[in-house]
């Protein structure tokens, strides 16, 4: 497995955190402007970055696992809880115009507003903390189908829906720079 542990793990992670900071404000993702126009479909360099950010991680996930550096840790798949949660977080990024890791990013560049998404952020998360057993009670429970992956219900191989995700990738990329957005 991965030779780096403890707290030389907890300082890459920081060091790989920070770099994935800058990288998201080289990219110009940290912009109120450029998240708020992508929301409004005119500027994609958010579905650019996103894009990029997939596939080079999808690949480094293959290679990780194929190598045995890694290993795919399967949550349960509670769809009505997804649902929720994406909703929430949809809303929340509509309001906010950042999403939590750009907001942090960009409260890390001095940004007063993307601050106080960062306490409500917090205060979130308490409050969820707060009512995590009723969630586990009443949340889900509802659409639960167990450890289960995409492979698992389409009987696709993981290489083959994920190079179908790149070509959706790359598709997508191409439309953007030709709508001139």
């Amino acid at each position: 497995m991965f030779p780096i542990r403890g707290d030389g793990a907890l300082v890459l992670a920081v060091v790989f955190g920070a770099i994935f900071g800058a990288l998201l404000h080289r990219g110009r993702v940290l912009d109120y402007n450029v998240i708020v126009n992508q929301l409004r479909l005119r500027d994609f360099t958010v579905l650019k970055v996103m894009l990029t950010a997939i596939i080079v991680g999808g690949i480094g996930v293959f290679i990780l696992v194929d190598a045995g550096a890694a290993r795919f840790a399967l949550r349960d798949a509670n769809l009505l809880a997804v649902s929720l949660g994406a909703a929430i977080f949809g809303v929340g990024m509509v309001l906010y115009g950042y999403c939590p890791g750009t907001g942090l990013a960009a409260t890390a560049t001095g940004s007063l507003h993307a601050g106080v998404g960062v306490v409500g952020m917090l205060v979130g998360a308490v409050l969820y903390a707060l009512s995590f057993d009723w969630v586990r009670t009443h949340i889900l429970p509802v659409g639960a189908l167990g450890k289960v992956t995409l492979m698992d219900v389409t009987g696709i191989p993981a290489a083959w829906i994920f190079a179908g995700l790149v070509v959706i990738a790359i598709s997508l990329f191409a439309w953007a720079e030709r709508s001139g957005r």
